[in-house]
């Protein structure tokens, strides 16, 4: 009878081309603007509600957009609201499935080095380091890992194999 020795080391991971990265960052994008896209009707919807039953007036401002976006304290209300909006959709999928939709297309997962669903300040530590995907630029290391998976301490691995 032969005797196997348990296997103790770590698994080896392929990690994605800067290619592969911008395709998924590329992919998200459209996605984001469409959410942003709803979003952005909804932010209207409740300002023209807010007008309609007297809560809102809008002065000097010639509609509802102009308002959002000349008023002050609205346009700096309305751009936290986006920013909210995508800092949720980024946290969200990272921390559920380790991927967003992009990433699912071109079988990424962004996981902890052992195997590990990041954490919700993984995730925002990511978003805050990334640089507008531009972080991904820097993924020129042994593991292909950029600023935001250094910071962010994970990495970004490739889920199926690639010939």
């Amino acid at each position: 009878m032969k005797k196997t020795k348990p296997q103790h080391t770590k698994p080896s991971h392929q990690y994605p081309s800067l290619l592969r990265r911008l395709g998924a960052w590329f992919y998200d994008t459209l996605i984001v603007a469409a959410i942003l896209m709803v979003a952005g009707a909804l932010a209207m919807a409740i300002v023209a509600a807010l007008l309609h039953i007297g809560i809102l007036t809008l002065g000097d401002y010639h509609d509802a957009s102009d308002y959002l976006i000349s008023d002050p304290t609205a346009s700096a209300l309305y751009s936290a609201y986006l920013a909210i909006v995508i800092i949720g959709f980024y946290s969200y999928f990272w921390t559920q499935a380790g991927q967003t939709l992009g990433m699912r297309a071109w079988k990424l997962k962004l996981q902890n080095e052992d195997g590990s669903r990041i954490k919700i300040t993984q995730a925002f530590i990511r978003i805050a380091t990334s640089a507008f995907g531009l972080g991904n630029l820097l993924a020129f290391n042994n593991q292909r890992r950029s600023m935001q998976d250094i910071m962010a301490e994970c990495e970004m691995v490739v889920t199926e194999k690639v010939s």
